[in-house]
């Protein structure tokens, strides 16, 4: 019976390892934002969503993929500049380092931490130089940039009981990225932001079988360069795994975005330009032990569609989590 204990709780803790994704959260080209960027990165959680693993520190790196476009006579508001016909890939890595405090708090674990973003985005659109007039005169331009994104602190708060798991957290971004001012291409939004969420995960380490979801609300600044106020930003994101061994799982995985309050200011050129999107795609995972030390790594991919303005398009992660001290 003890061999039992310790083998699930063993699988629990290594499928919770890789939800540290929770505080994983940050800039990516998908959300309708200025310059097509929302602070919050969709897709960041999914699997153990709700689980805050137990205290000590922690590391997790995202590699994330995303390729989206926009066409037709569909308009893009971007660093002050209004574009079309635009294609943008970027890949980015999300360092991620976490602590999750020995005392309880409100008699839930506490984890703080923060994210670093770094990476290179792609992008190419037309430049509508007169975007008012009935044929805009236009220019063809790219912007490729190795760049450093505004780092993001991270707090949350979780409690368990029995199978089920659950927690709130706060996301604040720190406007001092290299935010490139007039360009097309960039991770950092010289602009305060701030989300909040909740998230529930059920997990039967004896059967295999978890679900979780995650809901939460992004407030945005405005940026004090091109005088853009983003709106108010819904998003919510589901998974459902079956662990096939101790070691490796997969599932399903989507996520919901919507604008809920449009766009402002003498920057916002475009209006309200309230977006909207669904995804859904796969997630497959592998927990395996390194020098004594307990690895979880997960691939997940999702496909977007019914997407209004913003781009759309395809996003992957890779993520590696692991503790530097703590249960192991």
């Amino acid at each position: 019976m003890r061999t039992k204990e310790r083998s699930a709780h063993a699988a629990t803790f290594a499928a919770g390892l890789s939800s540290l994704a929770v505080l994983s959260l940050a800039p990516a080209p998908a959300e309708a934002a200025e310059n097509g960027i929302g602070f919050y990165l969709l897709g960041g959680r999914g699997p153990m969503a709700g689980y805050i693993p137990p205290p000590g520190f922690y590391v997790q790196d995202d590699v994330y993929y995303y390729s989206g476009s926009i066409g037709g006579n569909k308009q893009f508001p971007s660093g002050g500049q209004i574009l079309a016909e635009v294609n943008a890939q970027i890949v980015a890595d999300f360092l991620t380092t976490t602590w999750v405090l020995p005392t309880e708090v409100f008699g839930g674990n506490l984890a703080v931490g923060l994210l670093l973003p770094f990476g290179q985005p792609d992008v190419s659109a037309d430049v509508l130089v007169n975007p008012v007039a009935v044929n805009p005169v236009s220019r063809r331009a790219t912007d490729s940039a190795f760049i450093f994104g505004d780092p993001v602190a991270t707090m949350s708060l979780g409690w368990h009981s029995g199978n089920w798991h659950w927690n709130v957290t706060g996301l604040l971004n720190i406007p001092v990225g290299d935010y490139r001012e007039g360009e097309i291409a960039n991770l950092a939004f010289h602009r305060v932001a701030a989300d909040v969420s909740g998230a529930i995960t059920w997990l039967d380490p004896t059967s295999g079988w978890e679900a979780s979801a995650a809901v939460g609300v992004t407030f945005n600044g405005t940026n004090p360069v091109t005088e853009y106020t983003t709106g108010t930003e819904f998003h919510a994101e589901w998974a459902v795994t079956k662990m096939l061994t101790k070691q490796f799982s997969l599932g399903l995985v989507g996520y919901f975005y919507d604008q809920i309050t449009g766009d402002s200011g003498p920057g916002a050129r475009l209006g309200p330009f309230e977006g909207r999107a669904i995804a859904l795609g796969g997630t497959v995972a592998y927990n395996f032990e390194f020098a004594g030390t307990p690895l979880s790594t997960r691939v997940k991919i999702y496909r977007e569609f019914d997407v209004v303005n913003r781009l759309e398009g395809t996003a992957g992660y890779f993520t590696v989590a692991f503790p530097l001290t703590g249960a192991k």
